[in-house]
C-alpha cells in the first residue's frame, strides 16, 4: 500500500463585527489643523502664541472618555476665515501626519481648558500631567531641603540615638561599634544609590518606594512589599511616640498617674567581674506609657489632618531644637567632667577609649541593666536589630514624592546627604562615648546624652521629645500617602476605601495608620517593636536594591537614569547586606515577615487586578525568550525534546453563535495534547475580507478570544488573520507564525461534517487546499471527528483507545494516545493498536515486530493484525462476493460522483475546455476512485467491527489524490468516518518525535 498521509485545518468561520466597529479612513481635505499666530495677552499685537483650530473629534490618541474643552476665543472666526489667511500649506503639512498635533496635545497652547482625567488603575496607563491650554496645577511643591533632606534628618534622627546609643557602645565596645554603625550605614547608603537611580529614570508618582518597586518589580511584589513598608513606617510612629513618652516621663517624674516599675539588681557584670553592688532601676509605668502614648498619638494624628503644608512649617520647630540638643551634646562632651557629674564619666580620656575598646556581651534584664540572672542576653547580632531603626528614615522624602517640585534631583541630593550625615555623626559619636565614660557608667545610665549635655540635662529632654515626635510626625505623614498610592492604583479591591483624588488628603488612611500606631502603644515595649520595624524595612530595602539590580541587569532601551553614580553590582550588595542583616537579627522574625510578603503577593496574584507596568520581571522574561529562542535555533528538533504545539482553528465548520469566539471543545482537546497541562497553543481565526476595513474588529476579535482561553484555563495565544478568503489565509499562517523552532507543528481541526447537510460547497476545496499547504509546509495534522462529543475534564471514559496505525507518521499517532492517557477522562482506558496487512504479508511477524517496537518505546498496547483484501483481489472475486453492511454507503457515494462527474463533464464540453476545478485543471481516473471508495470502505468495516465501543479511534489520514476533484476528497473521507462517533484522523509530518534512546 503507497505511504498516505494528510493535513487538514478547522475552516474557521470569521469572527463577526461589531455592529459599530471602527473603520480607518484616509485623512480628507475637510479634516483641517491650522496653526494661526495671534497674540498672547488681549490687544496685544507685537507677541506671538501657537493658536490651533481643532476638529470636533477628540484627538485620537488620548484616552476615550477625557472631558477635553476648547477655549472659546479658539472658535471665533469660522473656518473659511481661516482658509483664507493665507496659512493653507501649513495646514496641509500638518494633515500630512494623520495625527493632532503636539500643540494640541502636550497643552502648549496658551489657552484654557479642563484636565484629562487620569487613570485609575495601571491598566489604563500611568498618569501624566497634561491638559489642554495650561499645564495642570497641583498643590505646594517643595525642594530638595524641605522636600527630601529635612524629614530623612527627622526621621533618622530618632530615639535610639539618644536613650540606646551610649549603651550600644557600652556593650559592644569602640571597634564593633564602629563595625556596626558602618555595616548598617553601608546598607542604607547602597539603597539610597538604587533609589536614586531608579528615581532618576523617569517622572515619579506618590507612593515612594512602593512605586518604585512596583514598575521594577512587578504590582504583585510591589503591594507585597508596599504593604509591609506602610506597616514598619506605622509602627515605626508608635516606637517614636513611646520614646517620646518614656523620656517625659523620666524628666518629669510628677506626671506618672501611676507608681513607676522599680528594678533591684543585686549583681552586675563590669569589665568581665561581677561586683557586688546593689543598683535601683526605676522605669516608668505601663499603663503610663499607653495613656500618654495614645494622646500623643491623637494629637499627631490633628497636625496630620492639615497637610503636607502645615508640616512642612511644624518641620523646623522640631528640628532646630533638635540639632541644638545635638550642639549641646558635644559641647558637653567636650568641657567633661563638670564639678556635679557622675564619678563613671571621665572626660576624653585615651585609658577610657582603650578600656572600652573591647566588646562586653552579657545578660541584662528587661530594663537593658546588666544582670547575670537577666533573660536576654545580647551578642553582636541583637544590637543589629536594636541600632538599625536609628539609621532607617531614608525613605521619608520618596515617601512624599508627589509634593516634590523636581523627584529626579531632590531625591539623590537629599536621600544621599541625610544618609551620609547621620552615619557620619554616629561614627564621630561612637569615638567620643567611648573615650567620654566608663564601661559600667555606658550601661547603667540610661540617658548618658542628658547627663553630659550642656548646659542642663533639660536641653536633651527637649531634644528627645521633639526628635522624636518629629520622627513620628513624619512616619505617620508617609505611612498614609503610601497606603493611599496603593490604593489608587487599584490593584486590590479591598483597598478602595482609602483611594484619593488628586490633590486630596488621605484622610481615610491616616486614621487607618492612627489606629495601627495606637495598637502598637498599648503593647508598650519598645525593645519588641524595634526587631519587627527593622523586618519591614530591611525588607523594602532588598526591594529597592534588587529592583535597581535587575534593571541595570537587563539594561533595557527605556533604562536611562540621569543618576550615574550606580552599578548592579552595587545592588546586588546592597540586597545582600540587607538580607544578611534580616537573619543577623532573627531568623524568626525574617521567617515571618517573608511569610507575610508572601502571603500578601499572594493574595494579591489571585484577588488583584491584573496591570501591565513594564516591570523588569516581564523585560526579564522577554530577554530569556530571546535568548531561549536563540539557541533552540532553526535546526531540526531531538525527539526527546519535541513538544506539540497546535494551531487550532477557533471557529469550525459548523456554525457558532456570533457571540462565541470558539468551539467549546476546542480548547478542551488542546488540553488534552500537552503533558500535565505544559504546552503552547495557537489559536486561529480567520476573517474574511479587506485588512483596511477590518482591522479593528479583527482586534476586537482577538481580545475576546483571549479572554476564552484564559476563561477555558489553556496555556495559548490568541491570532486574528484578516485575509480575502480561508484558503489564503491559512496559506499566510502556514508559511509566517511562529519563529525558529517554535512554530506550531501540529494544525488542529475539526472534521466538516455539515457540508453536505447545509450545502456548503466551498468546504470542499478549502479543506483540500489546507490539508496540502500543510504536506506542503511539513506540518502535522490532527482532523476531529465528533468534536461535539469530546469528554470534559469530568467526563470519565472507559473502553479503549484504538490506533489504526497504517503508515510511518514517526510515532504521533503513539504519541498521541500517550498523551489522552495522562488526562483524567482517558486514564481508565487501554491502548489497542491494529496493524493493516494485506493478505499475503506475514502477519505474525508483523505483530512480533511492532510489539518489540512499543516496547523499546516504553508504550504498554495490546497488538492486532488484521488482514485486508487489496483492491485487485477484490476485483477478481468481486462476482459473486457478499456486500458488507457499508455498501449502502459505498453505493451512494458512487452514485454522487458520478453524478458530479457528469455535471463537470457537460460544464466543459459547454464551455469547450478541459475538465477544470476552481481554476486548476483536473484528471479523473474511475478506476482510481473506486480503489480510493473500496479502500476507505474496508478500513470503515473494519473500525465497526472492531472499534465500534471504543473512547477514540486513531486512524491515518490519506493524501488528497493528485488532480482529483475536491468533492472526491469529500466523499473519500465521508466513507471513512461513516457511523464512527468519535475519531482522530491524524498525518505525521515525518518526522520522528517518539525515540528509543534515553
Amino acid at each position: 500500500m503507497e505511504n498516505v498521509g494528510i493535513e487538514e485545518v478547522d475552516d474557521a468561520l470569521p469572527v463577526p463585527a461589531p455592529p459599530n466597529g471602527r473603520r480607518y479612513r484616509p485623512v480628507g481635505s475637510s479634516d483641517r489643523a491650522v496653526v494661526q499666530m495671534t497674540s498672547m495677552e488681549p490687544g496685544s499685537s507685537s507677541s506671538a502664541a501657537i493658536n490651533a483650530a481643532v476638529t470636533p473629534q477628540p484627538p485620537r490618541n488620548l484616552k476615550p472618555g477625557a472631558n477635553l474643552t476648547i477655549d472659546p476665543s479658539m472658535r471665533e472666526g469660522s473656518p473659511d476665515d481661516h482658509a483664507i489667511s493665507g496659512e493653507s500649506q501649513g495646514d496641509s503639512k500638518l494633515e500630512l501626519f494623520g495625527f493632532d498635533s503636539l500643540v494640541n496635545i502636550l497643552g502648549l497652547k496658551s489657552m484654557t481648558g479642563e484636565q484629562i482625567q487620569a487613570p485609575s488603575s495601571p491598566m489604563d496607563g500611568e498618569d501624566v500631567a497634561i491638559t489642554i491650554g495650561r499645564l495642570k496645577e497641583t498643590g505646594p511643591k517643595f525642594g530638595t531641603m524641605m522636600g527630601v533632606f529635612v524629614p530623612c534628618l527627622q526621621n533618622i534622627l530618632g530615639i535610639i540615638y539618644y536613650i540606646r546609643f551610649t549603651w550600644i557602645v557600652g556593650m559592644a565596645g569602640v571597634w564593633q561599634s564602629l563595625v556596626l554603625v558602618s555595616f548598617c550605614g553601608a546598607c542604607t547608603f547602597l539603597t539610597g544609590i538604587s533609589l536614586s537611580a531608579i528615581a532618576t529614570n523617569g517622572a515619579m508618582k506618590g507612593g515612594g518606594p512602593y512605586y518604585l518597586i512596583g514598575r521594577a518589580l512587578g504590582p504583585e511584589v510591589g503591594v507585597s512589599i508596599g504593604l509591609c513598608f506602610f506597616l514598619g513606617n506605622a509602627v515605626a510612629g508608635s516606637m517614636y511616640v513611646l520614646g517620646a513618652v518614656e523620656t517625659f516621663l523620666d524628666a518629669v517624674p510628677s506626671a506618672g498617674l501611676f507608681q513607676k516599675s522599680v528594678t533591684v539588681v543585686n549583681n552586675t557584670l563590669v569589665n568581665g567581674t561581677e561586683t557586688a553592688a546593689t543598683s535601683t532601676i526605676s522605669t516608668p509605668s505601663l499603663h503610663d506609657l499607653q495613656v500618654y502614648g495614645v494622646i500623643v498619638t491623637i494629637l499627631l494624628c490633628f497636625i496630620v489632618f492639615g497637610g503636607v503644608k502645615i508640616i512642612n512649617k511644624v518641620a523646623p520647630a522640631f528640628l532646630i531644637p533638635v540639632l541644638f540638643s545635638l550642639l549641646c551634646i558635644y559641647l558637653g562632651v567636650f568641657i567633661a567632667p563638670r564639678h556635679n557629674a557622675p564619678k563613671g564619666i571621665t572626660g576624653l580620656s585615651i585609658t577610657t577609649i582603650r578600656d572600652n575598646w573591647g566588646s562586653e556581651y552579657q545578660r541584662t534584664n528587661n530594663a537593658g541593666v546588666p544582670d547575670p540572672n537577666g533573660s536576654i542576653y545580647w551578642d553582636f547580632n541583637a544590637l543589629v536589630g536594636l541600632f538599625f531603626p536609628a539609621v532607617t528614615g531614608i525613605m521619608a522624602g520618596s515617601n512624599r514624592s508627589a509634593s516634590l517640585k523636581d523627584t529626579q534631583r531632590s531625591i539623590p541630593i537629599g536621600t544621599l546627604s541625610a544618609t551620609l550625615t547621620t552615619t557620619a555623626m554616629y561614627l564621630f559619636s561612637v569615638l567620643l562615648f567611648g573615650a567620654l565614660a566608663t564601661r559600667e557608667e555606658l550601661l547603667t545610665d540610661r540617658l548618658l546624652t542628658a547627663t553630659v549635655a550642656w548646659p542642663a540635662p533639660a536641653v536633651i529632654y527637649i531634644g528627645i521629645i521633639l526628635s522624636t515626635l518629629g520622627a513620628a510626625l513624619q512616619s505617620l505623614t508617609g505611612a498614609p500617602r503610601l497606603l493611599a498610592a496603593i490604593a489608587n492604583d487599584d490593584i486590590l479591591p479591598v483597598l478602595h476605601y482609602f483611594k484619593v483624588s488628586e490633590g486630596s488628603e488621605p484622610h481615610a488612611a491616616t486614621l487607618f495608620t492612627a489606629f495601627i500606631c495606637i495598637c502598637c502603644v498599648v503593647i508598650g515595649n519598645l525593645d519588641l517593636i524595634t526587631p519587627t520595624i527593622t523586618m519591614f524595612f530591611l525588607l523594602c530595602y532588598a526591594g529597592v536594591n534588587l529592583s535597581c539590580f535587575l534593571l541595570d541587569l537587563l539594561d533595557a532601551p527605556s533604562w536611562r537614569p540621569r543618576w550615574k553614580f550606580h552599578h548592579w553590582s552595587l545592588s546586588l550588595v546592597g540586597a545582600l547586606l540587607c538580607v544578611v542583616i534580616m537573619f543577623l537579627i532573627s531568623w524568626s522574625f525574617t521567617v515571618v515577615s517573608l511569610a507575610l510578603a508572601s502571603l500578601i503577593y499572594y493574595y494579591v496574584s489571585i484577588k488583584g487586578k491584573a496591570g501591565d507596568w513594564g516591570d523588569g520581571f516581564k523585560s526579564a522574561y522577554f530577554q530569556l525568550a530571546l535568548r531561549s529562542l536563540r539557541s533552540l535555533g532553526a535546526n531540526q528538533v531531538h525527539p526527546k525534546n519535541w513538544y506539540p504545539i497546535p494551531l487550532i482553528f477557533c471557529r469550525p465548520w459548523g456554525k457558532l453563535p456570533e457571540n462565541v469566539p470558539c468551539h467549546p471543545k476546542l480548547a478542551d482537546f488542546a488540553n488534552c495534547m500537552k503533558k500535565k497541562g505544559r504546552g503552547m497553543s495557537i489559536f486561529v481565526s480567520i476573517m474574511d475580507g479587506d485588512y483596511h476595513e477590518l482591522a479593528e474588529d479583527a482586534k476586537t476579535a482577538c481580545r475576546q478570544l483571549d479572554a476564552y482561553i484564559d476563561y477555558k484555563r489553556c496555556e495559548g495565544v490568541a491570532e486574528i488573520i484578516v485575509a480575502p478568503s480561508m484558503s489564503d489565509g491559512f496559506r499566510s499562517i502556514v508559511q509566517t507564525m511562529g519563529l525558529g523552532n517554535l512554530k506550531p507543528n501540529i494544525v488542529v481541526m475539526r472534521y466538516p461534517e455539515i457540508w453536505r447537510r447545509e450545502n456548503l460547497t466551498q468546504i470542499p476545496s478549502t479543506f483540500v487546499s489546507i490539508i496540502n499547504d500543510c504536506i506542503i509546509a511539513n506540518k502535522a495534522v490532527v482532523i476531529v471527528k465528533g468534536l461535539d462529543e469530546w469528554p470534559n475534564e469530568y467526563q470519565r471514559q472507559y473502553g479503549t483507545i484504538d490506533l489504526y496505525w497504517i503508515v510511518r507518521d514517526g510515532g504521533l499517532m503513539l504519541l498521541l494516545s500517550q498523551l489522552l492517557l495522562t488526562k483524567e477522562s482517558f486514564e481508565s482506558c487501554k491502548i489497542q493498536v491494529f496493524c493493516i496487512s494485506e493478505e499475503d504479508a506475514d502477519a505474525e511477524e508483523l505483530k512480533a515486530d511492532v510489539k518489540k517496537f512499543l516496547y523499546d518505546l516504553r508504550m504498554q498496547a495490546e497488538v492486532i493484525v488484521v488482514t485486508m483484501k487489496s483492491w485487485e483481489s477484490h476485483m477478481e472475486s468481486s462476482s459473486g462476493a457478499q456486500q458488507d453492511d457499508s455498501h449502502e454507503a459505498y453505493t451512494s457515494a458512487q452514485r454522487r460522483i458520478r453524478t458530479y462527474l457528469d455535471e463537470m463533464k457537460e460544464t466543459a464540453q459547454r464551455e469547450r475546455q478541459t475538465l477544470m476545478e476552481d481554476g486548476r485543471q483536473v484528471v479523473v481516473n474511475e478506476q482510481k476512485v473506486d480503489k480510493f471508495l473500496y479502500t476507505m470502505l474496508k478500513l470503515n468495516s473494519m473500525i465497526l467491527r472492531y472499534s465500534r465501543m471504543a473512547a477514540v479511534v486513531l486512524v491515518s489520514l490519506p493524501p488528497p489524490p493528485l488532480n482529483h476533484p475536491s468533492y472526491f476528497y469529500m466523499e473519500y473521507m465521508d466513507l471513512l468516518v461513516e457511523n464512527v462517533p468519535r475519531m482522530l484522523i491524524v498525518r505525521g509530518y515525518m518526522r520522528d518525535v517518539v525515540t528509543f534512546f534515553t
